[in-house]
């Protein structure tokens, strides 16, 4: 049997948190953040990950506005997508990122994290939520 995982991109200019979904596709973990490069290295990067954990599907989250209207980060994540897509032919889904960040904050606050740690984990945790979430809304049996 074959199984794959999905992995979910929190996008940024700066930065892009990354999480994966288990084998069975029921449970988000946090992953790392990745650091952007060049576009070239970005795609390059991410296809080597898709590769290595046998991902099937990205998940993408996607910064509408609060009103559900698309942000103009929409259109480059959008755009980012479709060069994965085809640069290795994944899946590409999006997921309705909307008070992500907030939500991420408000469990690292939780866990007694100092501003400075929070930092360092709010991408990729927000990646875990945008994947949790997907999951959850699109995978039930």
């Amino acid at each position: 049997m074959q199984y794959t995982r999905k992995m979910c991109l929190d996008y940024g200019k700066a930065r892009i948190g990354v999480a994966f979904s288990d084998l069975t596709c029921t449970i988000a973990s946090a992953d790392h953040i990745y650091k952007t490069q060049t576009e070239e290295k970005d795609l390059d990067y991410f296809a080597n990950l898709i590769k290595t954990h046998n991902v099937d599907t990205v998940v993408l989250g996607l910064p509408l506005k609060t009103d559900g209207e698309e942000s103009e980060m929409c259109q480059t994540v959008r755009q980012f997508a479709d060069k994965l897509q085809k640069l290795t032919g994944v899946n590409i889904a999006f997921q309705d990122e909307r008070y992500t960040s907030y939500e991420a904050e408000e469990l690292l606050k939780e866990a007694k994290i100092k501003w400075e740690k929070r930092k360092e984990f709010l991408d990729k945790v927000s990646a875990q939520i945008i994947l949790q979430n997907y999951l959850d809304e699109n995978l039930k049996k």
